[in-house]
């Protein structure tokens, strides 16, 4: 349990990214009042969480309905985790299409910060693969829901601290530090494909 917990962080802290979202925050909102700043970073954290929870509590549901058996989402799953590992470790910006209008829109809080940046495709493939499991324990959609809040509260603090971050580390520190955990997501993304292949039956299980 406490390894499947680990990974869970892991898994959540690596895709919504607390640290390479300092300087886009600071792009969108680097020139307003801290009052405002902080009003922001509240609403936009507050909506990622209610979204993911939606997927970590009903997800399960919706792939049962839709007829999508849970190694098949896996090995999927791991693949577009594959393919957002190899956009950390080029340095290549997030593939989520954020249209002009959504730039310029006033409320910054829901679109690009909450969703796509905090509650991205990346993080909801990461529930529902953690849910879709056959084996998923009772306990898991707590574990998921306590991770999803951990990690947005270190957002939260990556984004309170932004200024300083960035100037402690500068872009170059920022860019290290999303390679490093591009590293680790392409591992933990082969890990989900295996099992997938294994929950399918098309590889035999490691003696």
């Amino acid at each position: 349990m406490r390894n499947q917990v680990l990974t869970i962080f892991t898994t959540l802290f690596i895709v919504i990214d607390p640290l390479g979202i300092i300087p886009i925050f600071l792009a969108l909102a680097g020139h307003l009042s801290p009052a405002r700043r902080r009003a922001i970073m509240l609403k936009a954290a507050a909506i990622a969480f209610l979204v993911l929870c939606l997927f970590i509590f009903l997800g399960n549901y919706a792939l049962r309905f839709l007829g999508i058996q849970p190694g098949s989402f896996s090995i999927a799953g791991g693949v577009l985790l594959f393919i957002a590992s190899i956009d950390m470790l080029l340095g290549k910006p997030r593939r989520t299409k954020v249209t002009a209008e959504e730039m310029e829109d006033p409320d910054i809080a829901v679109f690009p910060l909450a969703i796509p940046l905090l509650a991205g495709p990346g993080a909801i493939t990461s529930v529902l693969l953690f849910v879709g499991t056959p084996q998923a324990a009772a306990w898991l959609k707590p574990v998921l829901a306590a991770a999803v809040l951990a990690t947005l509260l270190i957002a939260l603090l990556t984004m309170t601290l932004s200024g300083l971050l960035l100037r402690v580390l500068h872009r170059t520190g920022v860019s290290v530090l999303e390679r490093i955990m591009g590293i680790i997501l392409a591992g933990l993304s082969v890990q989900f494909v295996y099992d997938g292949l294994l929950h399918l039956h098309l590889v035999l299980p490691p003696r």
